[in-house]
């Protein structure tokens, strides 16, 4: 008989933008431990996500408000034969993860490497893999396709939330480009977090998007993978739907600011583009919109759309409403 398999702790109790980062790291784990038990503490709200990762077997649920530390001591029976600190590069994260007693501890507060604040963030942390013996490739980020069946295949995604105000692109300019891209012939799918509905129905008010193209309100993670994983484009901001495109090959525009794309954009493909303006380092967690993200305008947005998306049909029947009791609400 064998014993109970060993296990691993990792600590990335971030968002989903960050969870995906990661994954070339936490790939890099589990190739190098494959017998064992893989754990990832993070927000019990992503653990669809991160078992779709497809990189760690179980989820400690971890969460602290604003990209805090969460405190680990509701961890149970042995100590974890290894903890690997992906949430930071401080003091509070290694210490989370000590106070579990595992055997061996890696953390960027131990010194080795070095943090680098210019670092791209999936190089970073598989950087710090390979420099503890642990062999991680930073372009290793894609995911298996989806096996949930898209809401809306094809379409073009727009997704004008964000975490924060810097982040948040006016809803005006979204508008504009909704409404451009409609003329123009494509079918348009606007998408909200959690809380967001107000803002996915300015949008849509203002560009004459109808009812049935709207999902608000935060959809499950299953069937946010598969919109996004079968549109024909997405368009965000510097959200955790971006990370989404780049996992599974879909062409995406993607508005930056105040954060650069060096630090945080897509692989440098085609099919992504990666929207910046430079300007004087903002706050990416202040409450209004940062200005190298309003540098960004309607027509540079267009533009860069046009130039991934393939020309639409000549003749266009809108889709109509959906029979009652068949939509799909979120």
């Amino acid at each position: 008989m064998t014993g109970p398999r060993r296990r691993v702790l990792v600590l990335r109790a971030l968002g989903l933008g960050d969870l995906l980062a990661g994954v070339p790291a936490l790939r890099g784990l589990r190739r190098a431990f494959p017998g064992d038990h893989v754990v990832l503490a993070l927000p019990p709200a992503l653990r669809e996500a991160a078992l779709a990762t497809g990189t760690v077997d179980a989820i400690l649920p971890a969460e602290a408000p604003g990209r805090g530390v969460p405190a680990l001591t509701h961890w149970t029976g042995p100590p974890p034969v290894l903890a690997v600190d992906l949430h930071g590069n401080g003091p509070a994260s290694r210490d989370a993860l000590a106070a579990v007693r595992p055997r061996r501890l890696l953390a960027y507060a131990d010194g080795t490497p070095v943090w680098r604040a210019d670092e791209h963030e999936r190089q970073r942390w598989c950087r710090f893999l390979v420099a503890h013996g642990i062999p991680a490739d930073q372009d290793d980020l894609r995911l298996p396709l989806p096996g949930t069946p898209s809401p809306a295949p094809g379409v073009v995604v727009v997704h004008p939330g964000a975490e924060s105000a810097a982040r948040r692109w006016p809803t005006g300019r979204y508008a504009a480009v909704v409404a451009h891209l409609r003329a123009a012939g494509h079918r348009v799918v606007l998408t909200g977090g959690p809380g967001e509905d107000a803002l996915v129905a300015a949008v849509a008010d203002r560009a004459g998007v109808p009812q049935w193209d709207l999902l608000p309100g935060g959809l499950p993670f299953a069937r946010l993978a598969a919109l996004v994983a079968h549109a024909a484009l997405l368009i965000s901001g510097d959200t955790g739907l971006a990370h989404l495109a780049a996992a599974y090959g879909t062409p995406s525009v993607t508005l930056f600011g105040p954060v650069p794309p060096q630090l945080w954009g897509p692989p440098p493909l085609h099919r992504h583009i990666a929207l910046y303006k430079p300007g004087p380092p903002g706050d990416p967690h202040g409450d209004t919109p940062d200005p190298c993200l309003l540098r960004i305008g309607p027509d540079d947005v267009v533009l860069a759309a046009r130039s991934l998306l393939p020309a639409p049909p000549v003749t266009r029947t809108a889709p109509r409403e959906p029979a009652s009791g068949t939509r799909t609400r979120s």
